[in-house]
C-alpha cells in the first residue's frame, strides 16, 4: 500500500496529523483541501479572507508537524551537541545525527560525511566559493554561470573571479527561456574549473537538464555546483545519479525551517577543502600556533548549530516522503498547466517562461499591461492573495529579458485550481480599475 494519504486523523493533543490510507477514487492523486488542513496559517483568515498562498518560490508554509517537532525539542530536548555527556547534550547530539541522516537518505548520498549544514543555500554556496574557489581556481581558469541564477550565485562567483583572476562566463537562454546544447557546448571548455547552475529557475520556472550538463562539464574536466532551492522541494533528487560534485539547498523552501541549509558534496571534495569558518566544535587540537581540524561533517559546521532548524527540516522531509515527491511533482504540474491554459488566453497578460510542461516546474512569471508589479501586488494582497513582485533576486536575467520587474506565482502541494480562479479574478478587478472598465 502506498504512503500517500489523502485521509487524516488529527490529534488534538498532539497537534499532528498523520497519513492514514489512500483514496484509489483519487488515481492516487494529492487532494490539496485536505493537506491545508495541516497548516495552520491556513485555518485563519486574511481581512476576513481565506489566504491564497501563491509565494511559495520564496518560502513555504509549515505543517502541524514540523512545527509540533520544533517545538518539542525546544521544550524537552535542548542542549549542546557534541560538548556534553549529560542527558539533554546526547540527546541533542542524537537528534542532530539524526537529522543529518534523514537528509542524505532523502537525497542519496553516498555517506552522511558528504551533508553538511549551513544557514541556508546562499551560506552553502560561500562555503564552496571560498573553500574550494578561493583555493583551487587559478588565474585563466573559467567559471561559467548561465544568465538565470540567483544573486547568490553569481555574487560570491564574482568575488572568486575577481580574487583569483579567473573568467567568469555566462550560459544564455534561448526566447523560450530553455538552455540550448549548442549553448552549453561552446560555454563549457577544457578551461572551464567550475560550472555553477540552478536546478529550476526561480523566475521562469525552467527545469534545467542538470544531468546532462554535469555530464558534459565532467568530459571537460570541470566540477559543478547545483543549486538546488527551487529543485529539491519539487522534484525527487538522487545526487548519486546525478554525479553532481555540490549540491545545495534550503530548509524553509520544502516546508521546514528558516536558518537551516545544506551542502552537498563528494566526499573527497571536501576532504582537500580547507575549513570555511573556524571556532569551536570543528577541531581535532588545539595549540597556542596551530591546531588540527575535525574530521568531516564536522569540519565545516563551526560553533553552535541550529540543531531545532534540523530537527524540523527532518520533520519536513518525513512530511514530504509520506507524501511522495513524485506525486507532488504531478500535482504542480496540472496546476502549471492549468494555470496556463487559463492565462495564456487573457490578451492583458504577458507571461515568460517555457511553454513545454516537460521543461518547467511551478513557477509562473507574468505582467499585467498598464500596471506596475509592484502595484498589481499590493492591490491583489486585498483579495487575500500573495505573490511575489520585483526582480526576484535575478536582475542579469531581467536585463537579459529586457525587464525591470515582474509579477510570479510559485505553487506547492497545498494549491488548489480554486486558488488560480481568484487569482484571475482578482487580476481582472485590478486591470479593470486602471483601464478605466476595459480589458
Amino acid at each position: 500500500m502506498s504512503r500517500v494519504a489523502l485521509n487524516y486523523i488529527y490529534n488534538e493533543n498532539a497537534r499532528t496529523r498523520r497519513p492514514i490510507i489512500i483514496n484509489k477514487e483519487m488515481g492516487n492523486k494529492i487532494n490539496p483541501y485536505l493537506l491545508k488542513k495541516d497548516f495552520p496559517v491556513f485555518q485563519d483568515k486574511v481581512d476576513g479572507r481565506e489566504l491564497i498562498y501563491l509565494d511559495n518560490a520564496a518560502t513555504t508554509q509549515k505543517p502541524y508537524t514540523v512545527i509540533e517537532a520544533v517545538r518539542k525539542y525546544s521544550q524537552q530536548f535542548h542542549g549542546n551537541p557534541h560538548r556534553g555527556a549529560h542527558y539533554l547534550s546526547v540527546k541533542a547530539t542524537e537528534l542532530y545525527d539524526q537529522a543529518r541522516q534523514k537528509v542524505r537518505e532523502f537525497i542519496k548520498a553516498r555517506s552522511a560525511k558528504e551533508i553538511i549544514f549551513t544557514r541556508n543555500t546562499t551560506e552553502a554556496i560561500n562555503l564552496v566559493a571560498y573553500s574550494y574557489g578561493m583555493n583551487f581556481i587559478d588565474e585563466g581558469d573559467e567559471i561559467v554561470l548561465s544568465i538565470a541564477e540567483h544573486h547568490s550565485n553569481i555574487l560570491p562567483w564574482q568575488q572568486v573571479a575577481r580574487s583569483r583572476r579567473a573568467r567568469l562566463k555566462y550560459m544564455y537562454l534561448d526566447e523560450d527561456g530553455r538552455l540550448s546544447k549548442d549553448e552549453v557546448k561552446s560555454k563549457i571548455t577544457e578551461r572551464t574549473k567550475l560550472v555553477c547552475l540552478t536546478h529550476m529557475s526561480n523566475v521562469l520556472g525552467t527545469i534545467f537538464p542538470v544531468r546532462e550538463i554535469i555530464e558534459y562539464a565532467h568530459q571537460k574536466g570541470a566540477l559543478v555546483l547545483i543549486d538546488g532551492a527551487q529543485g529539491i522541494p519539487h522534484v525527487e533528487v538522487d545526487v548519486q545519479e546525478l554525479n553532481a560534485d555540490f549540491y545545495v539547498f534550503s530548509g524553509h523552501k520544502m516546508l521546514g525551517p528558516m536558518g537551516i541549509g545544506v551542502l552537498y558534496a563528494r566526499e573527497e571534495l571536501l576532504e582537500v577543502m580547507p575549513p570555511f569558518l573556524s571556532g569551536g566544535d570543528m577541531i581535532e587540537y588545539v595549540s597556542e600556533d596551530t591546531a588540527s581540524f575535525a574530521p568531516l561533517p564536522e569540519k565545516f559546521e563551526a560553533g553552535t548549530q541550529n540543531v531545532e532548524g534540523a530537527v524540523g527540516l527532518a520533520a519536513a522531509i518525513d512530511y514530504l516522503n509520506s507524501i511522495g515527491m513524485d506525486k507532488i511533482h504531478q500535482h504542480e504540474q496540472d496546476l502549471t498547466a492549468y494555470a496556463l491554459e487559463r492565462m495564456q488566453g487573457i490578451s492583458y497578460l504577458t507571461l515568460y517562461g517555457p511553454t513545454d510542461l516537460e521543461e518547467r516546474g511551478g513557477i509562473i512569471s507574468f505582467n499585467v499591461a498598464g500596471i506596475h508589479p509592484h502595484d498589481l501586488a499590493s492591490i491583489v494582497d486585498l483579495d487575500g492573495i500573495a505573490l511575489r513582485a520585483g526582480h526576484h533576486c535575478a536582475q542579469p536575467l531581467m536585463k537579459y529579458l529586457q525587464l525591470v520587474a515582474s509579477c510570479r506565482i510559485s505553487f506547492y502541494l497545498y494549491n488548489t485550481k480554486e486558488d488560480i480562479d481568484q487569482l484571475i479574478d482578482s487580476l481582472d478587478r485590478a486591470r479593470s480599475w486602471f483601464s478605466n472598465g476595459t480589458k
